[in-house]
C-alpha cells in the first residue's frame, strides 16, 4: 500500500538574484536561497500538522544535490531601472498542531519587506482562520481581524519570509522566498 508522504519538517528561505539574462537571475536567486542544486516542484498552501519550522541549514543538511523538494514559492522578476519587487510566503499555525496550518504566496510591486511580509503573513492567517471556524466580515479591518483572532486563542503563530529589492540598471532582478518541505 502507498504511504502518504507527509513532511515533518519545513524551512524558509529567500534569496536575491542579478543577471543581464532572465533566467540567469532567477538561478542566482535560487542559489542565494541556497535552494539551486535541488529540483523544485511548487506546491499549494498546506502546512502539515504537527510540521515543525527548522533553520535553513538544518534542513539542507537532510538533503542531496539533484533532490525533488516540494516547497511553496513565491517569484518576482523585473528589468525596469528604480522597480521596486517582493516576494513573500506567509505561516500561520493552529494553537492545535493536529490541525494543518496555511502558507501563503505574495509577490508584489512597490513594497517593502514589511509590506509584503506583513500581507502574506495575514493571507495565511485569513485562510487559517475561516478553516478554523474564526467568523467576521469581509469589510472588517485589519486591525479588528488581528482582534477576533487574537481572542479565538485558535492561531497561535504566524509569520513570513521575504525578499524585496530595488532593480538595477541593464540587468534583471529577481526576488524569491520559499517554504521548503524536508522529506
Amino acid at each position: 500500500m502507498y504511504e502518504a508522504f507527509v513532511p515533518k519538517e519545513i524551512f524558509l528561505t529567500k534569496g536575491i538574484g542579478r543577471h543581464k539574462e532572465k533566467l540567469a537571475s532567477f538561478e542566482e536567486a535560487l542559489r542565494d536561497a541556497k535552494i539551486a542544486s535541488f529540483n523544485l516542484v511548487p506546491v499549494s498552501s498546506i502546512f502539515p500538522p504537527g510540521c515543525k519550522i527548522v533553520p535553513v541549514e538544518k534542513g539542507l543538511k537532510k538533503l542531496n544535490a539533484g533532490q525533488i523538494l516540494h516547497c511553496v514559492i513565491s517569484r518576482n522578476t523585473s528589468n525596469e531601472y528604480r522597480r521596486m519587487i517582493a516576494a513573500s510566503v506567509g505561516v500561520a499555525i493552529p494553537k492545535d498542531r493536529t490541525h494543518h496550518g496555511y502558507l501563503s504566496e505574495h509577490h508584489s510591486f512597490g513594497e517593502t519587506d514589511k509590506q509584503a511580509g506583513d500581507y502574506a503573513e495575514d493571507l495565511a492567517a485569513l485562510m487559517l482562520s475561516t478553516t478554523l471556524g474564526i467568523d467576521f466580515d469581509n469589510d472588517t479591518t485589519w486591525d479588528k481581524k488581528e482582534e477576533i483572532w487574537k481572542m479565538s486563542g485558535k492561531i497561535v503563530r504566524t509569520s513570513n519570509v521575504t525578499q524585496s529589492a530595488v532593480c538595477a540598471n541593464g540587468v534583471w532582478t529577481t526576488v524569491i522566498a520559499a517554504a521548503v518541505f524536508v522529506s
